[in-house]
């Protein structure tokens, strides 16, 4: 991993505190820092991380996500401490690379802290011990690892995985007979030579890793009585790992406490419950009739191909956490299908469908791929996006909740951008929007809410890119920002909805997150850093022409001017009247937060410019204007 300091903060700037930068505003090195340290080193497959000392996100910002570098002034004093803790308080010893480099001139403390090779896995801090002071880097956070964590970590030092470990109170006359003459019937259809079929059955569930020998006697370990175990067994000693399937009218949980909901539970050895809980979905699921040519007899498909069912349930019953005592639930809304498993996924959001698996359970994971119910190269949500193209559907949305150590998997039941879509965003056509926000906004319209992850697999596009989406259309009185960094997500706005006045609306329907009038209703369709030649802006306008002079220097302006100039004429700028955010993106080209963090701030911070409305910095009406000779210190 490589990158100037600039293209760091430019990152930063563009999406908020990342998978693999830290900004700390710096001054110690404090336990915060080494967390951040053990999560770079931690991560598997990111290849370490960068964390900044000197740069903050900016105070006041209405939705975050804004950075300035504020500099440190004991740089060499920190750029030792860093290194001297990372070899001495964490546990293996690390070594990153720290470097002090000069920004406006003011210095910053950059660390680049390498991925731990496999066999140093986990690095924790030496004082809080294991698991509590070993971390992962989630997103743009640093979290403790749990249980299944470490034991990725721990994969290749050759430690025993949690289903593999026995169940004291299971023994061979707790596997059921027809699960185990499924395994042969299925194991027969995909390889029929297999060795393992010769084997008797306690043989077999040996060499599945399904039973093992406790104090001289066989038991069934964990993936045994989950794989082979009898119904009544599984009641007995698992009661509450089943599969509940929950049917709610409408498309909120239990709108209505009289009417509720209604349930089925399905309880079983994996091999034969797969089958029926798929069945049971796909019961229930709305159907086309397919005729092909040639044919004489229609055939009714499931709205959802049944490729996805099964991805989607497999998936749920094999990577959850047996660790947890909580059901896999599959709740059946009016429009929508979720399903739910405990234990959070191992594998970065952002990375789901890549080639590559970290399984949680590796001897089930190991059975249902012989039997040819599951992939073990993470291939199944890859599968299932392009079986979800294939038919015209909204693509799976997938969510990985480590508060709640929960995975849900989202199937809408929608043609993606049908003829009532299409009439329903012609309402938009001055906002002149891509078919990408589109597809997210008719995808808030039915799940009620969209986050960064979702836009991603909606669109398949980079963190960075559904960032400046989502804004764009926040910043468009579409969407309503809540929560802050990882915890950000987005709801309609009356706008979208298109509630009147009488819901709260203003008089044309216009009316933004925070309930203020929206900026005009122009698509804000800008890049990184400047605006694409045929795209709007949310800018109000100007009241007025700029003065001959003024609109020169501006047109004078170009990509690489250096930052005083560009400064400079911002200043000039605002003086001439008072200016917001907006209006100076929209008339230097530029990216709104590009400009706040790069130019605008650093001249409040110099007392070049003041804000018209200085109680209230956040304000969705701030403006700026230029301090005068008079008025500086």
């Amino acid at each position: 991993m490589s990158g100037s300091l600039e293209e760091i903060l430019e990152k930063l700037r563009l999406g908020d505190e990342s998978v693999e930068t830290e900004a700390k505003r710096g001054g110690k090195i404090d336990t915060a820092v080494l967390q951040t340290v053990s999560a770079f080193s931690n991560e598997p497959g990111r290849g370490g991380g960068y964390i900044l000392l000197g740069v903050e996100e900016e105070p006041g910002t209405l939705f975050g996500g804004t950075f300035v570098v504020v500099g440190v002034p004991n740089a060499g004093k920190l750029q030792a401490d860093l290194a001297t803790r990372c070899r001495n308080d964490l546990s293996p010893p690390v070594r990153p690379i720290v470097t002090v480099e000069a920004y406006q001139g003011k210095s910053v403390v950059v660390a680049f802290v390498p991925e731990a090779i496999a066999g140093d896995k986990p690095v924790f801090i030496r004082s809080e011990g294991l698991p509590r002071g070993a971390y992962r880097r989630i997103g743009s956070t640093d979290q403790h690892c749990t249980d299944d964590d470490l034991a990725v970590l721990y994969h290749r030092r050759g430690t025993t995985p949690y289903d593999a470990g026995p169940v004291e109170d299971a023994g061979p006359e707790d596997v059921d007979p027809a699960s185990l003459a499924e395994y042969r019937r299925q194991r027969a259809k995909v390889k029929p030579d297999a060795a393992e079929l010769s084997l008797s059955d306690d043989d077999l569930l040996y060499a599945l890793g399904a039973m093992t020998v406790r104090e001289g006697r066989p038991v069934l370990t964990v993936a045994g009585l989950m794989l082979f175990g009898r119904e009544l067994s599984l009641r007995r000693i698992a009661p509450l790992v089943r599969v509940d399937y929950i049917r709610v009218e409408g498309r909120e949980w239990v709108p209505d406490p009289e009417r509720r909901y209604t349930g089925v539970e399905l309880r079983g050895p994996l091999l034969i419950l797969i089958p029926r809980v798929v069945a049971q979905v796909l019961d229930e699921l709305p159907k086309a009739f397919s005729l092909s040519e040639g044919d004489i007899h229609r055939r009714d498909v499931p709205v959802v191909p049944r490729t996805v069912i099964r991805e989607a349930v497999v998936n749920a019953l094999m990577h959850r956490t047996y660790r947890t005592a909580s059901p896999v639930q599959i709740i059946r809304y009016a429009n929508r299908i979720e399903i739910r498993n405990p234990g959070a996924s191992l594998v970065a959001e952002d990375r789901l469908g890549e080639p590559g698996s970290f399984p949680r359970n590796e001897k089930i994971a190991a059975a249902l791929h012989e039997v040819g119910l599951a992939e073990t190269k993470g291939t199944g949500i890859r599968a299932m996006r392009a079986a979800m193209h294939d038919a015209n559907l909204t693509p799976p949305l997938f969510e990985s909740d480590r508060q709640k150590d929960e995975f849900r998997v989202m199937l809408l039941v929608h043609h993606l951008l049908g003829p009532d879509d299409l009439t329903w965003l012609a309402k938009f056509k001055e906002l002149r929007l891509s078919a990408e926000e589109a597809r997210a906004l008719v995808v808030i319209r039915e799940a009620g809410a969209i986050t960064n992850a979702m836009y991603r697999d909606i669109n398949s596009v980079d963190t960075l890119t559904a960032s400046g989406a989502l804004r764009r259309l926040r910043d468009a009185g579409l969407l309503e920002q809540r929560g802050k960094g990882r915890a950000t997500y987005y709801l309609p706005t009356r706008v979208l909805l298109g509630q009147s006045m009488d819901d709260g609306g203003s008089s044309d329907g216009s009316l933004t997150a925070n309930g203020t009038q929206p900026q005009g209703l122009r698509a804000q369709s800008y890049g990184p850093e400047t605006l694409p030649d045929g795209f709007g802006t949310l800018s109000d306008g100007l009241p007025e022409p700029l003065p001959t002079e003024l609109a020169e220097l501006v047109a004078a302006l170009g990509k690489r001017s250096g930052p005083e100039h560009v400064k400079d004429v911002i200043v000039r700028l605002c003086a001439w009247r008072p200016l917001r955010l907006a209006q100076l993106a929209h008339l230097l080209h530029r990216n709104p937060d590009y400009i706040r963090g790069q130019y605008v701030y650093p001249l409040v911070q110099a007392r070049r410019l003041q804000y018209t409305l200085p109680d209230n910095p956040a304000h969705p009406r701030q403006a700026y204007r230029a301090v005068t000779k008079a008025e500086q210190p």
